[in-house]
């Protein structure tokens, strides 16, 4: 599962506010508000996340999961 602070991630990548994450994702503002929150994704709907992480991989952004190196984070892909 994605975390906030990735979310917060990956639309700071994409230049993306909340409502143009909204736009892009059909979620409402609050689901969006909540999952960036301390709260996280884990108490939205599994197809609120999965309409956001689309969205978002959609834009180009790629998600990581946590390793040996580092935790979870995202990137652009080229």
């Amino acid at each position: 599962m994605i975390t906030a602070e990735q979310i917060k991630a990956a639309r700071a990548l994409l230049g993306w506010s909340q409502p143009q994450l909204v736009a892009a994702s059909g979620v409402s503002l609050p689901t969006i508000v909540r999952m960036e929150s301390s709260v996280g994704p884990g108490r939205s709907s599994a197809a609120n996340v999965d309409a956001v992480r689309q969205s978002l991989e959609n834009a180009g952004v790629m998600f990581l999961s946590a390793d040996e190196i580092g935790g979870p984070g995202v990137r652009l892909k080229k």
